[in-house]
């Protein structure tokens, strides 16, 4: 009545939910979603103006701990309110913004007000493109912020100039435990970016994730990581997907794996490691590293002879639990050894991305809906993620941040 503003249905429709929970007893620490990609009920897009009332409900409200605003209309409106809510509700530690049009303007006001924040833990920015000035600002952010632990600015066309900021703000930063930088807008063949990051993982000991997918990487690049990670003793979740890395990459990671003993999740995906890059890893599996529990090859050009390699490394390495093998070359000998693992439970079905089947006796393999990035731009609209009982086609995190 104050704005003189039409009720949102949508959002008048959670808000009441929210009361009822309240009402059965349900303790504190409730993430109130106002997804606007919600397509099993009736969804009226949040816009700035509405986010103004959102946050002027939400304010010191005290069972409110998360809220998910992603896949709705905010726009730099909306980050001014939501920068007023960061500051004024003391009991907020999730806060999903990512795809809401905010710019380097609202990016602005929201890193402003996180240089003072110590209740924010997790903020997602995801595929809102804040640029390399929108990037700069978190950097600086993050030079005050102490608190903040998971920051996930992926798809956010940050610059050249912004992710050597991070780079050298995180060799500092104690706090940040995950870090999401895919895809800037990088240019240049000399790859700046991987020395400052590589110099960052000697430094920093306490970052656990962190995310470079799309950052043009080559195998001197992933060198660079690798030198870094023979002295990092924090580092669990290293994603290098979708870059340029090809199996000479691979005699370094192969080589880090004999000595790192704290890596455990390694996405490859979407490069060109071949076969005999799937040996090195394969070798190393096998008879040395005992920390690895996740890899996943995805469309690497990987042929029968690489992918078998790889399954004997699952039956003689116990903790090497996880690996994901779709879009490569698959022969009879591959679907064979794969419906092996599973048929001799080395390998659960849960944690691969091919499923045996057999047609006129022939074993084959079909692609699952598992992957280290299931339910990376999608969260649950209700049940638990990887729950049967989810509607799982509606699910975001990056497995471990899980970002």
């Amino acid at each position: 009545m104050e704005k003189h503003q039409k009720v949102n249905s949508f959002v008048l429709q959670i808000l009441q939910e929210v009361d009822e929970e309240i009402k059965k007893g349900l303790e504190k620490g409730i993430t109130v979603n106002f997804a606007g990609n919600n397509r099993l009920i009736p969804v009226e897009r949040v816009t700035g103006e509405d986010f103004w009332i959102l946050s002027k409900i939400l304010r010191n409200h005290p069972y409110v701990s998360g809220l998910d605003v992603r896949y709705n209309f905010l726009s730099d409106v909306g980050a001014y309110y939501a920068a007023k809510l960061i500051q004024k509700q003391l009991y907020l530690v999730y806060l999903n913004l990512m795809f809401n049009d905010i710019g380097p303007d609202g990016a602005e006001v929201i890193a402003n007000v996180l240089r003072r924040n110590t209740t924010l833990k997790y903020l997602r920015m995801t595929g809102n493109k804040i640029e390399n000035k929108g990037g700069m600002f978190f950097a600086t952010m993050l030079q005050m912020n102490s608190s903040l632990e998971k920051l996930d600015l992926g798809d956010c066309d940050l610059g050249m100039e912004s992710v050597i900021a991070f780079a050298t703000v995180l060799a500092q930063n104690e706090a940040i435990k995950g870090m999401n930088l895919n895809r800037p807008i990088l240019y240049g063949e000399q790859e700046e970016s991987t020395i400052h990051l590589g110099h960052m993982l000697k430094e920093n000991h306490f970052i656990v994730e962190l995310h470079l997918c799309k950052h043009d990487m080559k195998n001197t690049g992933l060198q660079q990581l690798c030198d870094a990670l023979y002295l990092n003793s924090s580092l669990r979740y290293l994603d290098v997907s979708c870059n340029k890395i090809t199996h000479d990459g691979m005699v370094y990671l192969a080589d880090v794996l004999k000595h790192n003993s704290t890596l455990e999740v390694i996405d490859l995906s979407f490069n060109r490691i071949e076969n005999a890059g799937a040996k090195y890893l394969s070798e190393t599996l096998t008879s040395h590293n005992r920390s690895l529990k996740a890899l996943s090859v995805v469309s690497n050009n990987i042929e029968g002879e690489g992918l078998v390699a790889l399954s004997q490394s699952l039956k003689a390495n116990c903790t090497f639990s996880n690996i994901y093998i779709w879009g490569n070359k698959f022969d009879e000998a591959t679907c064979v050894a794969y419906s092996d693992l599973i048929e001799m439970s080395y390998l659960k079905p849960d944690n691969t991305d091919v499923e045996p089947f057999v047609v006129d006796g022939r074993v084959y393999l079909a692609e699952v809906s598992n992957g280290l990035k299931k339910h990376y731009y999608w969260t649950p609209t209700y049940g638990e993620a990887y729950s049967p009982a989810s509607n799982s086609g509606f699910a975001l995190v990056p497995v471990g941040l899980h970002l």
